[in-house]
């Protein structure tokens, strides 16, 4: 996905510049790949060395300030990224200027749409973001070259799909109180990429303001704000500094969630 140069501070890392990591577990890979989330969980975990080192030679890894748009609708698509990083927000334009938040990536997600030629949604930075990005061709070549990324795009495809079903039911039955618990675990679940599955705490910053959570949930902020008063009246969360939240029991805050 395209990301505007005037919005960003640039630090790249060319790939390409980095000796292979010779050992049992990375033979052929390129080192900057070898830790990196994406290549593990992410769409670069269903290539191969070969194939791995072949995007590194066009890829480049950056830094984006929040608040930094990446793509605009109906923009041309140029490039792909893989989320390090952070967490990007997804928006509908209307024509008359209103706007709906649509969706939230988080690391490692795919940031983009395959084989559109423009954008159908806004993207920007929700959180300071890191991003490894490489040309729409090259990626879109290894697709047709190669079944299991191919399976693995379709895979995250599907997954959202699932998500946006359930998020349409949360927007359409659940109550306030649940929208905001829903939000909340949303972003306790997937906000860290290297966090354990199976663990049933969190800690994270909050990364929408509350004016962007009432949007993305159908509330008003007071509204939002008087849910999460009670949430933590209850001991089901801790705040500090308005943004930073603790969850101690996921497990307590998912019956909040009524689902």
């Amino acid at each position: 996905m395209p990301i505007k140069p005037c919005m960003l501070r640039r630090r790249f890392i060319h790939t390409s510049s980095f000796p292979l990591r010779k050992d049992i577990h990375t033979t052929g890979i390129p080192v900057l790949c070898a830790s990196c989330e994406a290549r593990h969980k992410g769409v670069c975990g269903a290539l191969e060395p070969e194939q791995l080192v072949a995007l590194a030679k066009t890829s480049s890894k950056h830094a984006v300030r929040e608040g930094s748009e990446l793509i605009g609708d109906a923009e041309e698509i140029e490039s792909y990224s893989n989320i390090l990083n952070g967490v990007v927000k997804l928006t509908k334009t209307l024509a008359d200027g209103r706007q709906q938040i649509v969706g939230l990536q988080f690391a490692p997600d795919f940031l983009g749409r395959p084989f559109k030629v423009e954008s159908a949604i806004n993207a920007e930075a929700a959180t300071d973001l890191s991003l490894c990005s490489f040309p729409k061709a090259a990626i879109e070549r290894m697709m047709s070259d190669s079944p299991v990324l191919e399976h693995r795009l379709l895979k995250q495809t599907l997954r959202e799909l699932d998500e946006a079903r359930d998020w349409m039911v949360t927007l359409g039955r659940k109550n306030a109180a649940e929208k905001v618990a829903s939000f909340l675990l949303l972003i306790a679940r997937h906000i860290d990429p290297t966090a354990d599955p199976a663990r049933d705490s969190a800690t994270f910053d909050l990364p929408l303001t509350r004016a962007d959570i009432a949007d993305f949930l159908g509330l008003t902020i007071e509204t939002v704000s008087r849910q999460m008063t009670k949430l933590k009246a209850d001991n089901v969360i801790r705040i500090e500094n308005n943004r930073h939240i603790t969850v101690e029991s996921l497990r307590r805050l998912e019956v909040r969630t009524g689902s």
